[in-house]
């Protein structure tokens, strides 16, 4: 791990002051330029596993402890948003999803000691040791040097994410809009548990950092509708006519997008990640999946896990959705869909003029005085 990256100005070129903003979201054109920039030689395609890769473990670890779904969500978050400031190669994944972890338990008062998650991560990472431990909770017995060692980095990629979100422990969940919402829009309850589901799978994307949680919990509730699409008409017909007219609804544009303050449009691109996320799992079942956690409210799994048991075991019959039906679903929905909107970040032409100057290279470093404010700018000072 090397905090202090080569390329950031030297000690004299930075300036005694500074002020950082924090951002709650990114554009797509400040999520690409960001992504492209720390992702180095690493090809789209090995970044998007990496990122499973980690939100796996994240759920793996939290669901061990028995963590909240909101703090495995805004962990997961925490950490795609830090890879958007640090490169993938200068951090072990491990450090990092722990660290975030450890920041979402304080964020949302399920706090944990480091150590103790820490001993679980080991549980995790060395299933063979933990099978062979004595004691009662399987903890496994690892040298005191290393476990140090490891929490040592776990507190000093710590500091670094508390600086990417300027100490701003705010954090808005979509979860109770997906419920509140679903029942305003009379869908049933198993289209809001489905859509609850995708909410759970959107944080392994980067959805969440780019829209506010009412926009990902219409997306979800859009998507689960569009999923509905796929399955067998259910018993009672009125109720698939009513999930479907969700879709036929949040398609349009219309009296909901200032009721609900989001956009046809974005609900359209949120569905697409959503859907590609689904290909992704029914083209590769192995891959890491989010299993079950104590809060959530239906013993049920994600609707792109219904291949793993209760316990989190991966068995080998059927995921819900065939590839090749998702992949007609998403040519469906290019046929109609609404024209590109231009791509640009927030006040600026050029996502490098927010995010290529001293706003990244005073990050984890000790000179000069950093202000870290809690709104972005043009907003700070106005209630913020």
């Amino acid at each position: 791990m090397d905090p202090g990256h080569s390329r950031v100005p030297s000690p004299s070129q930075l300036p005694a002051s500074f002020s950082k903003y924090h951002h709650p979201y990114f554009t797509s054109a400040e999520i690409q330029y960001l992504s492209e920039k720390q992702r180095g030689k690493l090809s789209a395609t090995q970044e998007e596993k990496a990122r499973q890769q980690a939100c796996g473990f994240i759920e793996a670890v939290g669901s061990k402890i028995g963590f909240p779904r909101k703090t495995l969500a805004t962990a997961q978050n925490l950490y795609h948003r830090f890879h958007l400031f640090f490169p993938r190669k200068d951090f072990n994944y491990h450090d990092v999803t722990l660290a975030a972890l450890y920041v979402s338990t304080k964020m949302h008062d399920t706090l944990k000691k480091p150590r103790e998650i820490l001993m679980v991560s080991y549980a995790v990472r060395f299933p063979e040791l933990a099978a062979k431990s004595k004691s009662v909770g399987g903890e496994v017995d690892m040298d005191p040097a290393t476990a140090e060692n490891d929490r040592q980095r776990l507190l000093a990629v710590e500091r670094l994410i508390l600086e990417t979100i300027c100490f701003n422990f705010t954090s808005k969940m979509p979860f109770s809009y997906v419920i509140k919402i679903g029942r305003k829009l009379k869908a049933s309850k198993k289209l809001i548990k489905c859509a609850w589901r995708l909410t759970i799978d959107s944080h392994r994307t980067l959805v969440p950092i780019m829209y506010p949680p009412n926009t990902v919990a219409l997306g979800c509730l859009y998507t689960a509708s569009l999923l509905t699409t796929l399955e067998p008409p259910p018993s009672p017909l009125v109720e698939a006519q009513l999930d479907s007219r969700v879709a036929t609804i949040l398609k349009e544009k219309g009296d909901w997008e200032r009721t609900y303050m989001a956009e046809a449009e974005d609900l359209e691109e949120i569905a697409h990640v959503l859907i590609d996320l689904l290909i992704q799992a029914a083209q590769n079942p192995s891959a890491n999946t989010s299993p079950r956690t104590p809060a959530s409210p239906s013993p049920h799994p994600s609707p792109r896990n219904l291949h793993l048991s209760s316990s989190g075991t991966p068995q080998p019959p059927p995921i819900p959705y065939k590839a090749d039906q998702l992949i007609r679903l998403k040519i469906m929905m290019r046929q109609n869909e609404y024209p590109l909107r231009p791509q640009q970040p927030l006040g600026s032409a050029d996502p490098s003029e927010l995010y290529n100057g001293n706003d990244i290279a005073m990050l984890g470093r000790n000179q000069g005085t950093v202000r870290f404010l809690f709104g972005p700018p043009g907003v700070v000072g106005q209630g913020v």
